[in-house]
């Protein structure tokens, strides 16, 4: 349930019903002292008239009289006390009414923050928690225990959160849509905050509303998009670069088998020769270089079928044991007992992939080692890890290993985890790392419910 911290307007009512509540006391009090007093009189009265003389009665009658009239006023204080006792009483159950519909509010207004997927955390102008819903403390990993604490007490990975509201107390405007990222169970998590002033009916500051929202869909869907339409662009590109260089291209090899033809009896043909394999070399590069871009810019459809990915991985192992074998690297293959769903995917695609995660893992391991491939399932997605005990990655080229054209090596092109990396996102899957010197760990995420 939503808690609110502050319960002042709910005080003040109490104060009022309890001052109703002395004064009527007090009326009851004073009115009961009346009655005392004038049964008194009467009593005082009867045993003076028995010995009155008969001269004196009609005065005696008199102040009986008088006293008759007191008796009357008496029971018109009665009255009023009744009168009173019962506008109290409505007094009580109007407050009791008042209290039940306050309630009923909360409640309702409880129950509408309980059931938003957004997270909502209030502030006072120092920045201390008065209150946060179900999400927010979802959202944020917080616990009941931060209520009356500081909002910059939150660990680090939501230190936007104080941030915002330290630049809404200080100007006065509001903040909308500030993302940032934070690591949940493993997994990156992209959150979208803002931030606006809390006011009462007043119009008074009394603090600040910060709202959360996870948009992780939503920003890789947007990282999916700005990618397609590069993919678009480059592929636009490629398509002319394949026209207008790799057709010379064409014509530049053939003349040079010409020309091998044409110096295969010339003297010096060593050297002739070592130029012409540079020429055959370089037009092959610059080839390769061609179909690597066009590969990584297109945007064909993928032809999805059901795959079993236990399958599809025996057969990568076979392909790959004789190389692993001559280099020093056991393969080995982890599978869980019980059956795993098939998967909508691109077999022939899904292997490229596969097989180039391998290739690294092995040319990461050049006095051998293990590779090993595993399969779990985790919640929607099946999750396929490609482990190599190799050196790692160092820290300094972490955030660059995805990028087209980056490499490390002297015989790559760097496309390979680029392309690796496009395939993955065209499945709707996402392809992440771990590394340290003891070795490397890439994980595919494809999901399961994906519809043909």
């Amino acid at each position: 349930m939503f808690e609110v911290y502050d319960e002042r307007e709910r005080r003040g009512v109490r104060r009022i019903a309890a001052g109703f509540a002395i004064l009527s006391l007090v009326g009851i009090v004073v009115t009961a002292w009346i009655l005392s007093d004038v049964r008194r009189e009467q009593e005082i009265v009867a045993r003076i008239i028995q010995y009155v003389p008969e001269t004196d009665i009609a005065v005696a009658q008199e102040l009986a009289g008088d006293l008759r009239l007191q008796r009357g006023l008496s029971a018109l204080l009665v009255l009023n006390v009744i009168g009173t006792a019962i506008a109290f009483a409505f007094l009580v159950r109007g407050y009791l009414s008042s209290e039940q519909s306050l309630r009923d509010v909360k409640v309702f207004a409880t129950d509408i923050l309980a059931s938003m997927d957004a997270g909502v955390i209030t502030t006072d102008p120092d920045g201390i928690i008065t209150s946060i819903n179900p999400r927010g403390r979802e959202l944020t990993g917080s616990a009941d225990h931060y209520f009356g604490r500081s909002l910059k007490d939150f660990c680090n990975d939501h230190g936007l959160l104080w941030s915002i509201c330290q630049e809404v107390n200080a100007h006065h405007n509001c903040i909308r849509d500030r993302d940032y990222r934070v690591t949940n169970n493993g997994h990156q998590q992209t959150l979208r905050a803002g931030c606006t002033l809390l006011r009462n009916q007043r119009n008074e500051e009394i603090g600040t509303v910060i709202h959360v929202r996870d948009v992780s869909e939503k920003a890789l869907m947007e990282d999916r998009l700005r990618r397609m339409e590069r993919y678009m662009g480059l592929g636009s590109l490629a398509a002319g670069l394949q026209h207008e260089i790799k057709n010379p291209l064409s014509a530049l090899s053939l003349h040079i088998q010409l020309l091998c033809e044409r110096f295969a009896d010339e003297p010096h043909q060593a050297e002739v020769d070592e130029l012409l394999d540079v020429l055959r070399t370089e037009v092959q590069r610059i080839n390769n270089v061609l179909d690597g871009f066009r590969n990584y810019a297109s945007v064909t459809e993928l032809g999805r079928t059901d795959v079993d990915v236990r399958e599809l991985i025996g057969k990568l192992v076979r392909l790959l044991r004789p190389q692993a074998s001559q280099q020093g690297v056991q393969l080995e293959v982890e599978f869980p007992n019980e059956p795993l769903a098939l998967v909508q995917v691109d077999s022939v695609r899904l292997e490229q992939v596969l097989l180039n995660l391998a290739l690294n893992a092995i040319s990461a391991m050049p006095k051998g080692g293990t590779l090993t491939f595993r399969l779990r399932q985790q919640k929607d997605n099946l999750a396929i890890d490609v482990i190599d005990t190799g050196h790692g990655i160092p820290p300094e080229i972490q955030a660059q290993i995805f990028d087209p054209y980056f490499t490390t090596r002297n015989d790559g092109l760097g496309m390979g985890l680029a392309l690796c990396d496009k395939i993955i996102r065209q499945h709707d899957g996402n392809i992440e790392f771990r590394t340290s010197p003891n070795g490397t760990e890439f994980t595919i995420f494809l999901p399961l419910n994906r519809q043909a």
